[in-house]
């Protein structure tokens, strides 16, 4: 069965540009390798941790939004772990209330982008 996830990584925060999109190209590729579609994708960019990890005060975050079969998590997670390039990773199952909640999150925020460059042009 098919089922809507949300993973979210941080990124170590000494990677280069390259190869922090090469790091988030990986990931998405995976997905979609092993028959994930891809419905929203999200860079938080560089972000203050928290805590230290292992010696980092700042990591770039990334999110994903998919849906997959559930036996691909245990395959991401297990790649995730590999990659010493991250320094933590969380992935979880959306219910409809989470995925109702996302989406209506997203089509509001489209809604304020159509109307800002509207809005700039009735001032002048």
């Amino acid at each position: 069965m098919v089922n809507r996830y949300e993973t979210v990584f941080i990124v170590t925060p000494v990677l280069s540009d390259d190869q922090m999109k090469e790091t988030v190209e990986k990931y998405t590729n995976f997905l979609k390798e092993h028959g994930a579609e891809i419905v929203y994708t999200n860079n938080w960019g560089m972000r203050k941790l928290a805590y230290p990890i292992k010696k980092k005060t700042t990591g770039f975050y990334y999110l994903i939004e998919f849906n997959a079969e559930g036996s691909v998590i245990a395959d991401l997670e297990i790649a995730y772990k590999r990659d010493e390039r991250l320094l933590r990773f969380l992935t979880v199952s959306l219910d409809k209330y989470a995925v109702a909640y996302n989406e209506k999150k997203r089509n509001a925020k489209k809604a304020a982008v159509a109307e800002t460059p509207a809005a700039a042009e009735e001032v002048k």
